[in-house]
């Protein structure tokens, strides 16, 4: 086992300890990047909530506007819809071109370049640096503070 392994059943499992020979150093700047990345997550996230919230937006506004045009205000409908309906949200862009030009241009590479220094530093291990954490925060023996699921979970 790497370095800060402890007893096979009270410890964190083989594929979340550093491999032999890997420092404290690099476990911890393996750890930052791989925080990054699930920020990076988490904005991805975010722009396709954004990308579904106007898209509920775009199909509510045609409704308004069908509901305009029913009450008698067509010409007042017929200008919004040439203007707003169905109009770019950015630069040339709907939402779900924003989503793709995001997801080709920076989350893709930035997991492979997480996934390529994990390769590479790590054996591709993941979160060993976590795994550190909750050792040196759990409180051994007690329950609810088991090293890792039981065989079979």
């Amino acid at each position: 086992m790497g370095a800060g392994a402890v007893g096979p059943a009270d410890g964190p499992d083989a594929e979340h300890l550093p491999p032999d020979g890997v420092d404290q150093a690099t476990v911890d700047a393996v750890g930052k990047l791989t925080a990054a990345l699930e920020i990076v997550e988490e904005a991805r996230g975010r722009l396709y909530g954004f990308h579904r919230l106007t898209g509920n937006a775009d199909n509510d506004l045609l409704e308004a506007l069908d509901a305009l045009e029913e009450a008698g205000h067509g010409a007042l409908a017929q200008q919004m819809r040439e203007d707003l309906l169905g109009k770019n949200v950015v630069s040339r862009r709907w939402t779900f071109q924003v989503v793709e030009d995001y997801d080709d241009t920076y989350w893709e590479p930035f997991r492979a370049w997480e996934r390529r220094v994990r390769d590479e530093l790590l054996e591709g291990r993941r979160h060993v640096y976590e795994a550190r954490l909750k050792e040196e925060r759990r409180t051994h023996g007690r329950p609810g503070h088991e090293a890792r699921p039981a065989d079979g979970e």
